[in-house]
């Protein structure tokens, strides 16, 4: 059987200690030979220019190719058009197109403004036809935490790969069933496009649960135990997170999984090791 392949995503650091992180991680899981590598971007396109250096340093570092999130809220279209042709003159030819996180003075839906896009399935065909990006897009098997519901979420999946996406990656789970299902829902509305599961390293357990409390992920109740009984021993809590990456991993591929996104939160020790349990072999330096 053959191995998935693999992607991997960053975020623009914060100060010194954390650039130092990064850019510890960014060679040792290169060497697994990604078939990409991302960069996201911050919340209201805080981190616009960091993520672009950062994107662009990768690929001059390693030479893989590189992604990096877009954004189109509270942007105007002039601006988002700049923002990609830089992009493509940069080398950078992959954009991972989002809505973004609405700011609080705004709300969903938007109001029509021809100066804005409203919906992602219009921004990717716009970036389409600007220049011939590689675009994927996310999707959500619990479903975005702004949808009415999971229906009308996939009906918004179905058009952003209409509008000309290649692939939508999804927000982390950490029971399969979920992503079965989605991915049986989404064939029965004739979605063709690959949807790559996104998976997520559990650091720090305490954080990923604010984090999943954002996004609306389910963290199962046997999830909670197990890390419960390790929580005071930092090594323990690694193996248990390792071991249950794999395990998640092994039962994608078992699946049929074309392609693994490990969101790595710019750490390496569990995606390397999970991806060298999965029989990935990292290049020598």
């Amino acid at each position: 059987m053959n191995k998935p392949t693999i992607s991997f995503e960053y975020f623009p650091p914060k100060n010194e200690k954390l650039a130092q992180t990064l850019w510890d991680s960014v060679p040792k899981l290169a060497a697994f030979d990604p078939s990409f590598m991302t960069v996201t971007y911050g919340a209201g396109g805080s981190t616009r220019d960091n993520t672009i250096d950062v994107a662009t340093q990768m690929h001059e570092k390693t030479g893989i190719p590189i992604a990096t999130h877009l954004t189109y809220i509270n942007t105007p279209r002039k601006e988002l058009y700049a923002l990609a042709d830089h992009l493509w003159e940069k080398g950078i030819k992959h954009i991972i197109a989002l809505r973004g996180d609405m700011p609080k003075d705004l709300n969903w839906p938007l109001d029509p403004d021809a100066d804005y896009f409203q919906y992602t399935s219009h921004f990717v065909a716009a970036l389409k036809a600007r220049q011939d990006f590689e675009i994927s897009v996310g999707c959500y098997p619990e479903k975005h935490p702004d949808a009415p519901s999971l229906d009308k979420d996939i009906e918004a999946l179905m058009k952003k790969i209409d509008a000309g996406a290649d692939r939508a990656i999804t927000q982390f789970f950490f029971d399969n069933n979920l992503y079965y299902d989605f991915l049986e829902a989404c064939a029965k509305m004739d979605i063709k496009a690959p949807i790559c599961p996104g998976l997520l390293p559990i650091h720090d357990f305490s954080s990923m649960l604010r984090f999943a409390s954002t996004c609306q992920t389910t963290v199962p109740d046997w999830l909670v135990e197990k890390f419960d009984a390790v929580k005071d021993n930092e090594q323990d809590a690694k193996k248990l997170a390792t071991e249950l990456l794999i395990r998640q991993s092994e039962d994608l591929i078992k699946n049929g999984v074309n392609h693994l996104h490990f969101y790595t939160l710019n750490k390496c020790a569990i995606t390397d090791e999970v991806c060298s349990a999965l029989g990935y072999q990292a290049k020598a330096a």
